[in-house]
């Protein structure tokens, strides 16, 4: 069961890596909520899509786009604002949380990585907002991670990045909060996306989280939607350069 927020309904939604992992959860989500959706991803999603409009009446709007690549992304918001008007919610979604270890780390890797985990969310939001000045306001939502606040090593790159987020949050709630253009961040424990399944949860890994947490159920795609939609709608309407957490009470802030 998933909260319904009215003032969603037919609003311009903007989600970057949102075919695949959290990110289709989220474009489901919004699509529910009878939301206009756009979004990006670096691999083709059109059957995503055509499942989307076979399950909820609704198609997003798709644009293969590399992230990294500036141009393509403000192509790609111009291309959704011009088919669903001026972006009303733009969730910075994806994410490249890649193992590294820090001595053999090069410039090129640590470039690319902040490139995908911190420079795209800045000028996808610089993509939207003028058009969210003129619609008079709007909602920012950028995915960071608990990773940074439980202090672990094994991706240094991904978690400064992490750190970054927030203060970019702050920022931009700061500069544009008199326009109406609320911006807050997201941090999602550890979800067990297929990716996180394939790659890195172990059973030894899984069991270990598991007992860091106060709720004894692994998160799932799904657990974040809920969230996200609250930091979109106008049920929110006076939170801002805030850090909401979903991660089954590992970590613990105030």
């Amino acid at each position: 069961m998933t909260a319904t927020y009215p003032d969603l309904a037919g609003a311009s939604v903007f989600i970057t890596g949102g075919g695949s992992g959290i990110g289709a959860d989220l474009t489901e989500g919004f699509l529910r909520q009878g939301a206009q959706v756009a979004f990006v991803g670096r691999s083709d999603a059109s059957a995503f899509c055509d499942r989307m409009q076979a399950e909820t009446g609704s198609r997003p709007l798709f644009v293969q786009c590399d992230i990294t690549d500036t141009a393509a992304l403000r192509a790609a918001i111009a291309r959704a604002a011009q088919a669903h008007g001026p972006i009303a919610v733009l969730v910075n979604n994806a994410a490249n949380d890649a193992r590294h270890a820090t001595l053999e780390v090069t410039e090129a890797f640590w470039d690319r990585n902040q490139a995908i985990n911190l420079r795209a969310y800045f000028f996808a939001a610089q993509a939207v907002i003028p058009g969210m000045q003129a619609r008079g306001g709007g909602s920012i939502i950028n995915f960071t991670s608990v990773s940074y606040m439980m202090g672990n090593a094994g991706y240094p790159s991904y978690t400064t990045a992490n750190s970054g987020l927030n203060g970019l949050t702050r920022s931009l709630a700061r500069e544009f909060g008199p326009d109406g253009i609320r911006v807050n961040a997201l941090a999602p424990g550890w979800v067990l996306t297929d990716k996180q399944l394939d790659k890195w949860a172990t059973p030894e890994g899984l069991a270990a989280h598991l007992e860091r947490q106060c709720l004894k159920e692994h998160l799932a795609p799904a657990d974040i939607v809920g969230g996200t939609l609250f930091l979109a709608s106008t049920a929110s309407r006076m939170m801002t350069g805030q850090a909401l957490v979903i991660d089954g009470g590992v970590v613990m802030t105030g």
